[in-house]
């Protein structure tokens, strides 16, 4: 007889549970045994007992929480194999940002793939997305909504670099995430043939460094700080640091600051306005809609289970389209990535 899905993968406070291995994926709370899909502090936390994950992940773990993060670390391979108990786990590419996965359980012949957070659209500083067959496929819906339709990042790059050419006595301070959106821009901004320093937040520089030495380049960058008496102003340089640097006056120290920011969010102009964002770049480490659909058309699970996010509307997407769907209504999970 085949085992309920839910007797693999089933969602309890903690996280999902799998029984048959005495596993987390992506756990809330500190746990005896995590496997962890990357490395945003909303999937990844510290004090578990065990930690499986790709090494990058557990490598990016440690820059932000310590090395003393948990009591083990497990480093696995893409596409290799593991045995936990009774389960067998696989990780996967998921695109998301550097070293992110998705987790392949398999238990009675029957396998869940929960995909964490994920992105499509192939960029410099991840490893791309592979589709996973699964009977039952776990997705998020950030972006769950058809509104959400997102433009390509060149177009959104060209806005930046053409407002730096009108406005060359300006500081274009752009927000992005520290992990992955910060280095993605600015890679991104590479490749457009933007070859000046590009200036840095602190909390970026340990992120940036751990990139280059993966082999992702992202040319000269300096730190955005001012020392007093400095005659240096900023005026037309390109400044990336992390969203909660604007909620303080380290932004405003540039000389007349445009405020720049990176995020899917941006096509939400009230989020904008609400930010004080001046020129909003539509860039997005997860799927837009016609992402989310695609990417469940070519899986093709017998079952889809919705989470962190717009969960109703692509539920009801996927019924229309006869796959049995439902959402998990999973807590703890923000847009840290985004």
């Amino acid at each position: 007889m085949n085992m309920r899905f839910d007797e693999i993968l089933r969602p309890v406070r903690e996280g999902l549970y799998c029984p048959a291995g005495d596993f987390f994926i992506d756990p809330v709370v500190p746990v005896p045994r995590a496997l962890v899909t990357h490395g945003h502090a909303d999937h990844a936390r510290p004090g578990h007992g065990a930690v499986m994950a790709t090494r990058r992940t557990l490598d990016i773990m440690a820059l932000r929480y310590g090395q003393d993060f948990t009591g083990t670390r497990d480093p696995v391979e893409f596409g290799t194999p593991r045995r936990i108990g009774d389960a067998t786990v696989s990780f996967h590419p998921a695109g998301h940002v550097l070293g992110s996965a998705q987790i392949a359980v398999e238990v009675g012949g029957r396998r869940i793939v929960a995909s964490g957070d994920y992105k499509r659209t192939r960029d410099a500083t991840a490893e791309p997305f592979e589709p996973v067959p699964c009977d039952v496929f776990i997705t998020e819906a950030t972006f769950g909504l058809p509104v959400f339709r997102h433009p390509p990042g060149r177009h959104e790059i060209a806005k930046l670099l053409a407002s730096l050419e009108q406005f060359p006595e300006r500081a274009h301070v752009v927000g992005a995430y520290a992990l992955g959106k910060a280095q993605r821009v600015i890679r991104m901004i590479r490749d457009e043939g933007y070859d000046a320093p590009i200036f840095i937040h602190g909390a970026l520089t340990r992120l940036c460094g751990f990139y280059e030495e993966e082999g992702i380049a992202l040319g000269r960058l300096e730190p955005a700080t001012l020392e007093r008496g400095a005659s240096r102003n900023f005026a037309g340089a390109i400044v990336v640091g992390p969203p909660s640097a604007f909620a303080d006056r380290w932004a405003r120290r540039f000389p007349d600051p445009l405020a720049c920011f990176a995020s899917g969010w941006m096509q939400v102009r009230q989020r904008a306005r609400q930010r004080g964002v001046e020129l909003p770049l539509i860039i997005s480490d997860h799927c837009d809609w016609d992402e989310l659909t695609q990417t469940i058309r070519e899986i093709g699970p017998e079952e889809v289970w919705v989470t962190h996010g717009r969960e109703e509307a692509l539920v009801r997407w996927c019924e229309l389209e006869g796959i049995r769907a439902r959402p998990l209504h999973l807590v703890g999970y923000e847009d840290e990535g985004e």
